[in-house]
């Protein structure tokens, strides 16, 4: 977790200026990046503030970089390369990655594809097989109640898939 340069809450604003073609990272909280987005001071007083505090930031970051109990990468590691080192990276640096991917993907969970080759598969069919499978494991547990009603409301999924206007079981001659 990236922390503010002026004070120690969650950096949400994250700008890299170049100074004399050195990128420097500046991390900001939501009211800092106000001030520093709304700020007048004059031009030339800028990367004078700007490399004092990447020399700062450069301290605070090494400190601070996390690393991985399982594959020891860092986040600043995983940040250069785009990979992390193991399935519990995810766990490990959740806080950092959440904001992360939900900018990429613009969502936090992954809702799933249809594939291309079976366009035609409704929401409704897929509903009526993870159904079965729910059906099939309820009978295993002997849940026999259960799956009484998973059976009706595999039925009644059916009924409305046959029903369906235009689907192949309907018989009408124009």
């Amino acid at each position: 977790m990236k922390k503010c340069r002026h004070c120690s809450r969650r950096a949400t604003l994250h700008v890299t200026e170049i100074n004399d073609n050195v990128a420097v990272p500046v991390h900001l909280c939501d009211d800092c990046a106000q001030g520093y987005l709304n700020s007048s001071e004059p031009e030339d007083e800028v990367p004078t503030q700007a490399a004092e505090l990447a020399a700062k930031l450069e301290a605070l970051v090494a400190d601070e970089d996390e690393e991985c109990s399982n594959c020891n990468i860092s986040f600043s590691q995983f940040r250069e390369q785009g990979r992390l080192g193991c399935a519990a990276c995810y766990d490990e640096f959740r806080q950092d990655l959440m904001p992360l991917l939900e900018n990429i993907h613009e969502d936090s969970s992954h809702t799933g594809k249809r594939p291309r080759r079976n366009p035609g598969q409704s929401t409704s069919e897929s509903q009526l097989v993870h159904l079965r499978t729910e059906q099939r494991k309820a009978i295993e547990k002997e849940d026999y109640e259960s799956a009484a009603k998973l059976r009706d409301e595999i039925a009644r999924l059916e009924a409305e898939l046959h029903n369906l206007p235009g689907s192949s079981t309907d018989d009408s001659v124009d």
